[in-house]
């Protein structure tokens, strides 16, 4: 198996949290999204909901970003901030998950915690298609017609938000990836048969 991990970034409502768990099944490697968050929440003795606080907390600050970043090079993490030391151990997490063997990884950043890794995918999963995205939304996550895009906008600053304070990095940069797709041509199959040949 030349890749042994998929890191999946994706924008909301693009069907990437569905195309990551049907991957999961066809192909018997195991997915984890909320599982990290889980993990990290059990470990602190804080609710999923404060740590979705936290992150919300350190988005769009470059002095945060900044700040994480040296501490994290420089191994002190008794000097971070408390959303600080909660990526951290997201990172550990993730690299603890890895060490069982293949894995995909949903969100939280996973290219950077297995950047010294070997066979590392990164995927980016996005559509094209509007109309299709605000249907899957209120389908798949029960958001009303009225707040659909409202919603939409607010997970995927989010997300750009969280990635870019804890990596540097644009979150819709192309460079970070190595496979970007639209899950609107493809569909959710032609996603998910894309990835499963990766670890074939």
């Amino acid at each position: 198996m030349k890749f042994r991990y998929i890191t999946i970034e994706r924008e909301y409502g693009s069907g990437g949290t569905k195309i990551g768990r049907e991957l999961s099944k066809v192909s018997g490697v195991p997915c984890y999204g909320r599982e990290i968050l889980e993990a990290v929440a059990k470990k602190r003795g804080i609710t999923e909901d404060q740590i979705n606080r936290y992150e919300e907390s350190v988005t769009g600050s470059l002095l945060y970003t900044l700040f994480v970043m040296g501490r994290m090079q420089s191994g002190n993490q008794d000097m971070l901030t408390e959303e600080g030391k909660i990526f951290l151990d997201e990172q550990l997490e993730i690299r603890r998950l890895a060490m069982d063997g293949p894995a995909i990884f949903l969100g939280h950043c996973a290219s950077e915690a297995l950047r010294d890794q070997k066979g590392v995918i990164k995927v980016f999963i996005r559509s094209s298609d509007d109309q299709e995205v605000k249907k899957r939304i209120e389908e798949d996550y029960q958001i009303t017609k009225d707040k659909v895009e409202s919603t939409r906008r607010y997970y995927n600053k989010k997300r750009a938000g969280y990635y870019r304070a804890n990596t540097g990095n644009d979150w819709k940069d192309i460079k970070n990836y190595d496979l970007i797709l639209d899950s609107a041509v493809l569909g959710i199959d032609g996603c998910v048969k894309v990835l499963k040949g990766i670890f074939e």
